[in-house]
């Protein structure tokens, strides 16, 4: 008897680190947006699958996949193309929600593709998927305060608790833009928060 994979219709990955000592680091607003939303939709994202954290559930009657890489953020890609060959999914059916140094905190930027603009997350999917063509919503986690304050140290560094309910206050509009793509209608999003 043959078994088919499991039918999602789209995977939601949100990007970070792995461990306590990063939870709170501007680098994994991905990590904690896709908690949000998920369990606004009663999904538990903790099952151990495909080097990543994952959880399955329904949205507007489509099956949608959580999911939140342990492989840390240079490279995600690992957890993404194991996701994405399992269930064969194509670039264009994997949305991923990372941080984005270029926006203010509160602020974020759907795109239906594009470069990974420095973001090393992005750019280990995009080399894993063989693609650029997979959407993103990007989280603004604010500029380095000066030229010269290391990247690393600034993504890497805490946001304040206003900050971070700031940033989840974006659950909503990332949840929307979720239900949006799986219309196919990913103008709309970018209409409205971008």
């Amino acid at each position: 008897m043959l078994f088919s994979k499991p039918n999602i219709d789209l995977c939601v990955v949100g990007l970070g680190n792995p461990g306590k000592k990063y939870e709170r680091t501007r680098h994994n607003v991905g990590f904690v947006l896709v908690d949000e939303i998920a369990r606004e939709l009663g999904v538990s994202v903790s099952r151990l699958k495909h080097q990543g954290t994952c959880g399955q559930g329904l949205v507007d009657g489509k099956k949608v996949l959580f999911v939140k890489p342990q492989t840390f953020m240079n490279r995600s890609g690992l957890c993404v193309h194991e996701v994405a060959s399992y269930y064969r999914l194509p670039p264009e059916r994997v949305l991923v929600i990372c941080d984005d140094v270029s926006l203010d905190v509160g602020r974020m930027r759907i795109r239906r593709k594009g470069s990974h603009g420095g973001h090393n997350g992005l750019r280990d999917i995009a080399l894993s998927l063989d693609s650029e063509n997979y959407p993103r919503i990007k989280i603004g986690v604010g500029k380095k305060p000066h030229p010269d304050y290391d990247l690393a140290d600034w993504v890497l560094g805490a946001l304040s608790p206003k900050e971070w309910e700031t940033v989840r206050d974006l659950a909503g509009p990332c949840l929307d833009t979720l239900r949006l793509l799986l219309e196919d209608d990913l103008n709309e999003a970018m209409n409205r928060y971008n």
